[in-house]
């Protein structure tokens, strides 16, 4: 059993710290400001070929696993980017794996060569106002009209839909009430049709830069050759997707809470009151101590669940934990640094309040933390389905 990350994942980490140190605090206060998508941060990604960090090799991905995708996105967030960086490039590290798995090598050629040299920005169109989490209750409907499919719906709270050219979406081809069990969706990469798609962004409480939106669909066309796999076994589909996803923004909460510690720290190391630095009172170091406790055991935890996923093991249950631990724990690391700053906290010059803002989100999505409870309950516990 060995912990330590090999020489190439050091590398990695290095690297993707290299590419981040031009984009400093100042950046990021900003774009957090402005709300202006941080396309030079993404293009020096795009660059340097971190795009496809996790994607095959044969069309211009590095062929490496989730592990190092996840060490990459720490990275990222523990820079100081936060998850307004991270969530800038999330998308594109491990939103079109069902085309790697399940597209076609005609497919594969044409969607993910754009993707991974950052020609294409890509969103992914899942949720909807009245289903929630309940995806199998998906309303927005793709009818096939010879070689198209048309469709009408409404998608919510769907990132970077305001710069995408492209879409991941999942629409029901057969009635709901036609269908059992996970029947009835079907898979799509298409274009992103702005005649067709309206685009209403949400105003947030965090991550300003990297937009939130509603869409209303009405007529969209898309070709049949952009369905991925079988019409019917989206959900299947999209399934493959979810386990990477709840790593990474694991993975990202983690990186953000460690950004958090390391500014609170130094703060506390600097900051002098009744002629010594605060940091030397207990009741600042414990804190902090716990937090870095917590972070520690919550980056083991998600290190794991990668490894699971990169030996084509179940882990499900390991996944779900680690955005479940990892999500709390960076949560409670920038509220700490809050306190450790006082009212300095508050304000917006040392940064941690963005943090603070921006640890709701992986604490929120992709999966709600009480579904991820019924979850383990169920899965893990053998305990009776709650819902």
């Amino acid at each position: 059993m060995d912990f330590a990350l090999t020489e190439a994942q050091q590398q990695i980490v290095a690297a993707i710290e290299k590419v981040c140190t031009p984009f400093d605090a100042d950046y990021w206060y900003a774009r957090d400001n402005d709300g202006e998508f941080p396309e030079a941060f993404y293009r020096a990604l795009a660059d340097a070929g971190w795009l496809g960090i996790a994607m095959p090799e044969e069309f211009g991905g590095a062929g490496l696993g989730i592990t190092e995708a996840a060490l990459m996105m720490h990275a990222i967030a523990r820079t100081g980017a936060g998850l307004s960086g991270a969530s800038a490039v999330h998308m594109n590290i491990f939103g079109l794996h069902p085309v790697v798995r399940f597209g076609t090598q005609e497919q594969q050629q044409r969607m993910l060569p754009p993707l991974i040299a950052g020609k294409d920005k890509a969103c992914f169109g899942v949720t909807e106002p009245n289903a929630g989490l309940n995806t199998l209750k998906l309303k927005t409907r793709a009818v096939r009209e010879g070689d198209h499919y048309v469709v009408h719906g409404q998608k919510v709270f769907i990132s970077t839909a305001r710069e995408a050219t492209k879409m991941l979406l999942l629409a029901r081809t057969k009635p709901v009430e036609e269908c059992k069990g996970t029947e009835g969706l079907s898979l799509f990469y298409t274009d992103f049709d702005r005649s067709k798609i309206e685009v209403h962004e949400i105003p947030k409480m965090g991550r300003k830069c990297v937009d939130t939106n509603q869409l209303f669909i009405d007529g969209l066309r898309i070709p049949v050759e952009d369905r991925i796999g079988e019409e019917g076994r989206g959900f299947e589909y999209i399934l493959h997707g979810m386990n990477p996803e709840r790593i990474l923004i694991a993975s990202e909460a983690i990186g953000l809470g460690r950004a958090a510690l390391a500014r609170a720290a130094h703060y506390a190391g600097e900051r002098e009151v009744f002629n010594r630095p605060i940091g030397m009172n207990q009741g600042i170091q414990h804190p902090l101590a716990e937090r870095w406790i917590e972070l520690e055991a919550a980056f083991l935890l998600a290190m794991k669940a990668a490894w699971l996923y990169d030996q084509h093991k179940p882990c499900g249950a390991e996944a779900n934990a680690a955005k479940f631990f990892g999500a709390e724990a960076g949560f409670s690391a920038c509220e700490t640094a809050i306190f450790t700053h006082g009212g300095m906290g508050y304000a917006k010059e040392f940064h941690v309040e963005r943090y603070m803002r921006e640890s709701w989100i992986p604490r929120l999505a992709p999966v709600s933390p009480q579904l991820i409870l019924c979850f383990i309950a169920e899965k893990v516990l053998g305990l009776p389905k709650s819902y």
